[in-house]
């Protein structure tokens, strides 16, 4: 069905997801950021571990007397149940902090709300409606820490069909990124939307190739320049030899980069440090925020 040119656009929806930890601030600015580029409203999304949804159940007659049996499992089963609702007293805490911090920066259209589950297995269900997924790059506690870096981010990153921003610590004013360029199908989704979002717009891009030189990916190379370049970009083409993870690494905190842009799955070397249980260790290293695409 056409679309009536007449009709408003669907304003752009950003999915923010929050535990209140140390880097919940931080989030909450990268969404603010990203909904004034985007002029995008954002949904903020707080996940309660199902671990402090369900009574205890585990049966304990094996090692405790039959008299003290019933007693225990009463106290454990209404400690979970106080537990359960602190843990939803402070998501709504969580939930009401970020909608208040993100609308204190300017932006007006802010949903916020809990749900239960582990956001590795729910992320698919959330992010249909978004344009961007946000998140930071530690939580609150062990749990949140296991259950959103190394494999189960990599979970995160494969289930999202669109761009993953992983937010540092600080929110950093984004006035350079680089772009790491390998010729795969993941990386020219990094320069295509570099090229067609508002996101970047206004930024400087270090289009960043690490690895020999060779006439297939130079062309490409010089092909995804002139697109940048065409979208209003300031671009700057880098090539540089080595191994690709010192390489950007070294890179981005030489050239005080404030953004690291880089498809999630590459073909080539790239791929060896970004995939599977060294995803974590690259994106806790550059100690800026990055911005995958799978």
């Amino acid at each position: 069905m056409p679309i009536n040119p007449q009709e408003p656009m669907p304003m752009k929806n950003i999915l923010a997801c929050t535990d209140g930890s140390l880097y919940a601030p931080s989030v909450y600015q990268h969404a603010a950021w990203a909904a004034q580029k985007l002029e995008a409203s954002i949904h903020v999304l707080h996940m309660l571990n199902p671990h402090h949804e369900k009574p205890v159940t585990t049966d304990f007659s094996g090692s405790i007397g039959f008299g003290a049996k019933s007693s225990l499992l009463e106290e454990l089963v209404q400690l979970e149940a106080t537990r359960a609702k602190i843990a939803q007293k402070r998501g709504q805490a969580i939930i009401t902090h970020a909608q208040q911090s993100i609308q204190a920066a300017g932006i007006e259209s802010v949903f916020a709300d809990q749900k239960h589950g582990k956001l590795s297995e729910e992320i698919t269900e959330y992010e249909r409606d978004a344009d961007l997924v946000l998140l930071g790059k530690r939580g609150n506690n062990a749990d949140f820490e296991t259950g959103h870096l190394g494999s189960n981010l990599e979970r995160v990153i494969r289930s999202c069909q669109h761009p993953v921003l992983v937010a540092a610590r600080a929110f950093t004013p984004i006035k350079s990124f680089a772009l790491a360029y390998d010729g795969s199908e993941s990386a020219q989704k990094a320069v295509d939307y570099a090229a067609a979002s508002p996101l970047l717009q206004g930024t400087q891009c270090h289009l960043l190739y690490v690895g020999p030189a060779e006439a297939e990916i130079e062309s490409s190379l010089a092909t995804a320049a002139a697109k940048l370049i065409a979208a209003g970009l300031e671009v700057k083409l880098q090539q540089r030899s080595g191994e690709p993870q010192e390489v950007i690494l070294e890179f981005v905190t030489q050239q005080k980069i404030d953004l690291l842009v880089m498809g999630a799955y590459g073909h080539s070397q790239i791929r060896q440090f970004i995939v599977g249980s060294t995803t974590s260790a690259l994106i806790r290293q550059v100690q800026i925020s990055v911005l995958l695409f799978r």
